[in-house]
């Protein structure tokens, strides 16, 4: 067996490539399929889900398993914009009630539930001034 050092930390690397496996994987993965294995429990050895695959519970021996969380970063924060980007959508025949411009680009997202209506949000090119409403 090899070790390799990864983000997560120590882990052991699967040499079933040697005996004609698709995948060389962690023991994490099945080297025929690359479907996520369990964790081992009681019996002799590991069983792959999907395709069945068996791997000696003593290969597991010393490895130390760890998981962790990691959510995306957004790069800007809600409500921080680019005011030099441009407003993309389509526009409707709508005034601007801040600045009196005719033309504001919409979107539409289901806010409520699937029986009610689309939230439409309006927005003016010229000075960005958002509206609401609620269909």
């Amino acid at each position: 067996m090899l070790t390799k050092q990864n983000i997560l930390g120590w882990t052991r690397r699967s040499s079933m490539s040697a005996r004609g496996e698709v995948f060389v994987t962690d023991l994490d993965f099945c080297p025929r399929c690359g479907t996520v294995l369990p964790l081992p429990g009681t019996e002799d050895v590991v069983l792959c889900c999907k395709c069945s695959f068996k791997i000696d519970v003593r290969d597991f021996h010393g490895i130390e398993i760890v998981s962790r969380k990691e959510f995306n970063r957004p790069e800007m924060k809600k409500g921080e914009e680019d005011s030099d980007r441009q407003l993309k959508g389509p526009m409707a025949d709508r005034k601007c009630s801040k600045c009196d411009h005719d033309g504001m680009i919409y979107t539409t997202r289901q806010t409520r539930s699937a029986d009610e209506g689309q939230t439409v949000f309006f927005t003016c090119p010229e000075c960005r001034f958002q509206e609401i409403e609620y269909s």
